[in-house]
């Protein structure tokens, strides 16, 4: 198993975790880690996209000119999509790009991920996220300590209102919380700061 240390929030060393093997030292998959990605993506989609039907547009319905006898090219609507202005056919309609993903193969793209970030020395494992306001300038001046840069991903338990408060205005800082971690955030943010109590309910959901 993998031991790591753990940091507080001044950057010094309180003690080590052991992490599963099966969770932070796992082989990567890359085809899983694409399509983890590609299915995050898809699910971002809005999809509101829209175009109007000859039915939808504007104007009459009435025939511009008598059908025969004209020595001109019979038309029954100014909305003929022939015509301009008129409708599009087979135009985009608002839809979803959502699809299933199997559960294995999610959990097995967040293992390759946790992994990944383990190997490149990219995660560190922080004793708790317990701030004392909600003040952004503070959380910055922890990441600074702690070298984490200006691309970080934070995981905590969910509840911490202090964190969510003052990370949400930090350009190149996201929150998220264990269960709701994905392959994605963690592929998106080059440092990875993890608190201890979110790695044994990780380590406990995505143990094999």
């Amino acid at each position: 198993m993998p031991t790591v240390e753990v940091k507080n929030l001044a950057n010094q060393t309180v003690g080590q975790i052991e992490l599963s093997d099966a969770v932070f030292a796992a082989q990567v998959n890359q085809n899983l880690l694409y399509e983890a990605v590609r299915h995050y993506q898809a699910s971002q989609r809005a999809g509101t996209h829209a175009t109007k039907g000859r039915a939808e547009v504007s104007g009459s319905g009435k025939k511009l000119w008598k059908q025969k006898g004209t020595g001109r090219a019979r038309i029954g609507s100014v909305r003929s999509p022939l015509w301009r202005h008129g409708g599009t056919v087979h135009g985009p309609q608002p839809r979803s790009y959502d699809y299933r993903l199997p559960r294995k193969m999610l959990l097995g793209a967040l293992r390759s991920a946790l992994s990944a970030k383990l190997a490149e020395q990219q995660l560190t494992v922080i004793e708790d996220f317990k701030l004392a306001n909600h003040k952004t300038k503070q959380l910055r001046e922890i990441l600074d300590r702690l070298e984490a840069g200006h691309s970080v991903l934070i995981v905590d338990l969910n509840g911490n209102r202090n964190l969510e408060i003052s990370s949400h205005n930090l350009e190149g800082v996201e929150l998220v919380s264990n269960a709701q971690v994905h392959p994605y955030h963690l592929l998106q943010y080059k440092r990875l700061l993890i608190s201890q109590p979110a790695v044994k309910r990780l380590q406990e959901a995505l143990a094999l």
